[in-house]
C-alpha cells in the first residue's frame, strides 16, 4: 500500500510516496504530484526506509535512570515542574524545541509554556539557522514572509546563490535549477561563496569572497545601481522608504568598485560583471542560506541583499525576489505558531499592539508573559548561571549543535531538572536528562510542516510508534492536563490543534489593524477527512485565496503600518571571532551531502556513510603544509573553547587561511568530532543567531603511533574500550560496524590482535604480518563465523568493504571465503573505490575505468553504471572525475608525443 507524506530533512519539503507491506516500509520514492519536488528525492530522502526499525529506539519513559510507566513519568514531570514554578516562578522554566517537530507539536508546546506555565523562555534550534533571515524579512517587509516560490528559480533570468552549497544542502532544488538552466541557455547563475563547492558546477560566474564580507559586497551593489541610474524610481517612490539612509551607509566606506573588490578579496572585473548582470535583469532571484545567516551581522547581511531587490523593484514578480532557503523541514511552521522566544503566536510579537490581550483572550491563558524570553545561546548561559531551574528539550541535540558546545554540557549538568523528549536511545544530550520521554519519529508522526516557500504539507503517520513511544503533541497535552489545564488542551487528534491554529491566524488580524500576511483561516473548518486529505498549499490561505498564494507583494503592499517596505541602512562588520597568530585559520562549518544534523537518523543507514565516513577538515595545501599535515592523515583543530580530531582533506577548493568542518559528528560516531566545541558563543544582536561560520582555530598533526581499521559483527556487543585511543570513529555497515582507530603516540607499542581478543573474547584465528612495513591483517572467528576483522595501516589501503561486510552475515565461512577473508575481497573481484554515487553504490575506480573505456559524459556514465540517474547529487563529482581523466589523458598523450 502506498502512502503520501513529506520528507523530514531539509526545508525543501519534498513529497514522499512510501510503500508499506505487512507493517514494514519497503521503499520510498519522490511524490510525482508534490509541487516542491515533482518526484525528485535526494539520497537522504530515498534512504528514509533504511533508517527505520525498533533497534536503537527509545521505547519506555525513564525517571532518574530507571524505566517507569507513562502515568509515573507524567506525574514526575508535572510534580517537578509545579515545584519549580511554585518556588521560583514561571520564568525559571524553559523549553528548547526543534524544526523537526510538526506544527501541531510546536503549537501545543508554545501554548503550554507561554500561556499557562507563564514562561517566555521557549526557543528552538531554528534560532541557529534561520533567525537572521526572519529578522531581515521583518525589518524590510514587516513580517517573516518569504516572497518567492520554487518556480521562480525556473522563471528567473539571473539566479544568485550566496552562502549556499545548494548541491549538497538542498539537492532537489539544485537539480531543479540545473534543469532550468539546460532548458533556458539565457539563464545565468552566480555563486558567491568562500569555498569552491559542487554548486559551482552550474555557475556562469563564481565569486570566492572573503568570509564575512557579504554586506560590503551588496552595499557596493546598491551604490552601483544608484551610480549607473539603475534604481527603479517609480517602485521606490510608491512602495518603499529608507533609500537615502541606505545609500549613505552603502557609500560610507570606500566607494570605488576596485576598493569594494579589494575589501571582498575579489577580482574587480569579475565583481563588475556580477553587478552589471544584476542591474541589467529584472527577473533576479537571490537565494541565500546559512553562509549569510550564521554571523554576528547576519541580519544586516540579509537586509543588504533585500535592499538591492527593493531598489530595483525585483520582487513580487515571477522569477524575482530575495529568497531565504530554510534549513529544517518545519523551521517555518515553528515560526508560524510562535516557537521563537521573541514571538507569541500567529506571527505576532510581544511588541505587536494588542497582541498579548488577543492571545490571552483566545487561549483563555492565565499566565501569558509580558515580554520576550531568552534566545537559545543566552538561554543556556542563563541555565549555567542558575537562573533556569527546569529545561524541557524536544527533538534536538544541543550538546552537539550549539556553539561553545561544552558550555551546553556544563549548563545541563548544573540544571536541577532536565526533561528530554527523544526518539533515539543514545544521544549526547540524553546523558544529562533526569526524565526521558520516548517520542514518535518520522513514519509515525501525524501533522503538518511548512517548507521554505510557505507551502504547508501533511506528514502522515504510516506506522505505529514502537514500544511506549508517544507523539510529542500528546505528551505536551497530557502534561498540561496533569497540571490542571484540561479545558485548554482537549485535543484528541492533531487535526484539533491545526484548526485552532488556523482560527487564531485569522483572529490575529484584529491585533493592531494591520493585515497580517500569515493567515490560514480558510482551513479553520477542516473536518478529519479534509485534514487527512489536505493537499500541499502556500499561505496565505484565506476566503479570497482558498487555494493559497504563490507569491507575496505582487501589489507592492507590505505588512507595515503604512504598507511600504523599508530599505535598511547597513554598516558592515567583521566577524567577532578574530584569527590571530595563535589561531590563524578561519573555521567554516556546514553540512555534507549524505548526512543530516547530528546523525541520529541518517547515521542508521549504512550507505549514507559511504561518501564521507569520518569527521574531517578541508584545508588548502599551503595551510596543511605549514602545519605539517598531509592529505589523509589525522589532524587536530583547537582553540580556547575546545578541540576536534579529524581526517585531513587537502584541496585547492579551500581558500588559503580557511578551513571547513562538517557539523554532524557526535559522541556516538567519534570521540572528538563535534565542531560546535570550536565556536565562541557570539550572536547577532538583532536575531540572536550564533556565528558558526567564522571560528578561529589552530591546526596540528594528531600525534599517533599507528592507525587500524576494525570491523566487528553487529551482535558482538560493540567496542567497549575506547578511552585509551587517541582517535576513533564509528561507521555502521549492514552486518558489522567499522571502527577507524588510532593509538596514542605516547603509549607503548599497541598489540592490536591481543586487544581485539580481549575486547571480544575471540583470539586471532587468521593473520598475516609484514614486519618491515608494520602492516598487519587479522581476523577472529568463533565456530566458523567471522566476529572481527583488523587491518593495521592507513585507511587508504582498505579494500571495498561490501564483500567483507556480507561475510559477517554468514553463519559460517566456507573454505574459499576463509582463504580470502584477510584480503577482504573475493578472488578476482575488483575494488570499486570510494563511493561517489550513494544511491547506486558506484565507486570512483569503476567510474574512472568507464571514462577510460569511452564513457566521456555524465549521460554515458549513467547508462553504464547508473550513477547520477536517481537523485543527481553526485553529478558535480562525476563531472570533476571526467575533467580529471580528460586532463590526465591529455598529459599522457603529450608525453607520448614528446
Amino acid at each position: 500500500m502506498q502512502h503520501h507524506t513529506t520528507c523530514p530533512y531539509c526545508g525543501v519539503g519534498c513529497g514522499v510516496t512510501a510503500t508499506i507491506e505487512e507493517g514494514v516500509m519497503t521503499g520510498v520514492e519522490g511524490d510525482r504530484d508534490h509541487p516542491a519536488n515533482y518526484g525528485r528525492l535526494c539520497v537522504k530522502g530515498s534512504a528514509l526506509h533504511e533508517t527505520l526499525g525498533d533497534h536503537g529506539r527509545l521505547l519506555a519513559p525513564r525517571v532518574d535512570g530507571r524505566e517507569v510507566s507513562w502515568d509515573d513519568a507524567l506525574a514526575e514531570v508535572t510534580n517537578r515542574l509545579a515545584a519549580v514554578r511554585e518556588r521560583h516562578g514561571g520564568e525559571a522554566i524553559a523549553g528548547y524545541l526543534s524544526g523537526q517537530l510538526l506544527t501541531e507539536d510546536y503549537y501545543a508546546a508554545n501554548k503550554l509554556f507561554k500561556g499557562f506555565l507563564g514562561s517566555p523562555h521557549l526557543d528552538t534550534n531554528s534560532r541557529l539557522c534561520m533567525a537572521s533571515a526572519v529578522a531581515g524579512y521583518k525589518r524590510a517587509f514587516g513580517a517573516d514572509a518569504v516572497p518567492c516560490n520554487y518556480e521562480d528559480l525556473e522563471e528567473a533570468e539571473l539566479v544568485v546563490l550566496v552562502g549556499s552549497n545548494l548541491a549538497w544542502n538542498h539537492p532537489v532544488l539544485f537539480q531543479r535549477l540545473r534543469t532550468a538552466k539546460q532548458r533556458n541557455p539565457l539563464l545565468r547563475v552566480v555563486v558567491i561563496d568562500p569555498r569552491v563547492t559542487d554548486t559551482c558546477e552550474v555557475a556562469d560566474l563564481y565569486l570566492p569572497l572573503k568570509p564575512g564580507s557579504d554586506a560590503r559586497l551588496f552595499n557596493g551593489l546598491l551604490a552601483f545601481m544608484a551610480d549607473k541610474g539603475k534604481l527603479d524610481a517609480v517602485y521606490l517612490e510608491r512602495h518603499t522608504q529608507g533609500l537615502d539612509d541606505a545609500l549613505v551607509a552603502a557609500r560610507d566606506e570606500a566607494t570605488t568598485l576596485a576598493a569594494i573588490a579589494d575589501d571582498c578579496e575579489l577580482d574587480a572585473e569579475a565583481l563588475e560583471t556580477f553587478y552589471y548582470w544584476f542591474v541589467s535583469q529584472l527577473h533576479v532571484v537571490t537565494l541565500y542560506s546559512q553562509g549569510v545567516n550564521q554571523s554576528t551581522s547576519g541580519t544586516d547581511k540579509c537586509n543588504a541583499i533585500i535592499n538591492c531587490h527593493l531598489a530595483g523593484g525585483k520582487l513580487g514578480l515571477p522569477g524575482a525576489g530575495p529568497f531565504s532557503i530554510t534549513g529544517q523541514p518545519n523551521a517555518m511552521g515553528g515560526r508560524e505558531v510562535g516557537g521563537l522566544a521573541n514571538q507569541l503566536a500567529a506571527h505576532m510579537d510581544y511588541h505587536t499592539p494588542g497582541a498579548q490581550a488577543l492571545v490571552t483572550e483566545f487561549w483563555h491563558a492565565p499566565n501569558l508573559p509580558e515580554g520576550p524570553g531568552l534566545k537559545a545561546v543566552e538561554l543556556f548561559e542563563a541555565i549555567e548561571r542558575g537562573e533556569i531551574q527546569a529545561l524541557w528539550i524536544m527533538a534536538t541535540n544541543p550538546v552537539v549543535s550549539l556553539p561553545d558546545a561544552d558550555q551546553a554540557k556544563r549548563a545541563l549538568a548544573k540544571c536541577p531538572l532536565v526533561i528530554v523528549s527523544e526518539c533515539m536511545a543514545d544521544t549526547d544530550t540524553l546523558a544529562y536528562a533526569d526524565i526521558v520521554l520516548p517520542a514518535s519519529s518520522w513514519a509515525e508522526k501525524d501533522g503538518t510542516v511548512t517548507n521554505s516557500e510557505r507551502r504547508i504539507s501533511r506528514q502522515r503517520g504510516m506506522l505505529p510508534p514502537p514500544g511506549e513511544a508517544r507523539h510529542d503533541w500528546w505528551i505536551i497535552t497530557q502534561v498540561a492536563k496533569h497540571l490542571g489545564y484540561e479545558e485548554a488542551f482537549e485535543y484528541r487528534h492533531p487535526r484539533d490543534i491545526f484548526v485552532e491554529h488556523a482560527r487564531l491566524s485569522g483572529y490575529a488580524n484584529r491585533a493592531d489593524g494591520v493585515p497580517r500576511l500569515f493567515d490560514i483561516s480558510a482551513l479553520a473548518e477542516l473536518d478529519h477527512a479534509a485534514y487527512d486529505a489536505l493537499a500541499p498549499l502556500q499561505w496565505p490561505v484565506t476566503a479570497e485565496a482558498p487555494r493559497g498564494t504563490a507569491r507575496l507583494f505582487e501589489d507592492g503592499c507590505f505588512a507595515t503600518p503604512d504598507g511600504r517596505a523599508r530599505l535598511v541602512a547597513v554598516t558592515p562588520h567583521a566577524p567577532r571571532q578574530a584569527v590571530s597568530a595563535a589561531h590563524p585559520l578561519r573555521l567554516n562549518s556546514g553540512r555534507v551531502r549524505d548526512q543530516w544534523h547530528t546523525m541520529t537518523r541518517t547515521g542508521r543507514a549504512p550507505r549514507l556513510l559511504n561518501h564521507r565516513a569520518e569527521p574531517y577538515v578541508d584545508l588548502h595545501p599551503d595551510d596543511a603544509r605549514a602545519a605539517g599535515v598531509v592529505d589523509g592523515a589525522l589532524a587536530r583543530l583547537h582553540n580556547a573553547h575546545g578541540e576536534a580530531r579529524v581526517r585531513a582533506r587537502v584541496a585547492t577548493a579551500q581558500r588559503r587561511g580557511e578551513a571547513f568542518m562538517p557539523i554532524h559528528w557526535n559522541a556516538q560516531f567519534s570521540n572528538a568530532g563535534r565542531v560546535g566545541t570550536l565556536f565562541a558563543a557570539h550572536t547577532d544582536p538583532v536575531s540572536g543567531q550564533p556565528e558558526t561560520k567564522h571560528g578561529a582555530v589552530a591546526l596540528a598533526p594528531l600525534a599517533i603511533a599507528e592507525e587500524a581499521t576494525l570491523l566487528v559483527a553487529n551482535d558482538s556487543g560493540g567496542l567497549s574500550e575506547r578511552a585509551s585511543l587517541a582517535y576513533w570513529a564509528r561507521m555502521p555497515l549492514h552486518h558489522a560496524e567499522r571502527w577507524q582507530l588510532a593509538s596514542d603516540a605516547g603509549a607503548s607499542s599497541h598489540d592490536w590482535p591481543a586487544w581485539c581478543a580481549e575486547q571480544f573474547g575471540v583470539a586471532a584465528t587468521l593473520w598475516c604480518e609484514d614486519a618491515t612495513s608494520g602492516r598487519l591483517r587479522a581476523a577472529g572467528l568463533r565456530d566458523g563465523r567471522l566476529v572481527w576483522w583488523l587491518m593495521v595501516g592507513p585507511p587508504s589501503e582498505l579494500p571495498g568493504l561490501a564483500w567483507l561486510d556480507a561475510r559477517f552475515g554468514d553463519i559460517t565461512l566456507d573454505a574459499e571465503q576463509r582463504r580470502r577473508v584477510l584480503a577482504g575481497c573475493a578472488s578476482g573481484e575488483a575494488d570499486t573505490g570510494p563511493v561517489v554515487c550513494s544511491c547506486h553504490q558506484v565507486g570512483a575506480t569503476s567510474i574512472r575505468e568507464a571514462i577510460r573505456g569511452g564513457d566521456t559524459d555524465v549521460d554515458a556514465l549513467g547508462a553504464r553504471l547508473a550513477c547520477g540517474t536517481q537523485c543527481g547529487s553526485c553529478i558535480p563529482e562525476l563531472k570533476s572525475l571526467l575533467e580529471e581523466e580528460v586532463a590526465h589523458a591529455g598529459t599522457d598523450e603529450a608525453l607520448e608525443t614528446a
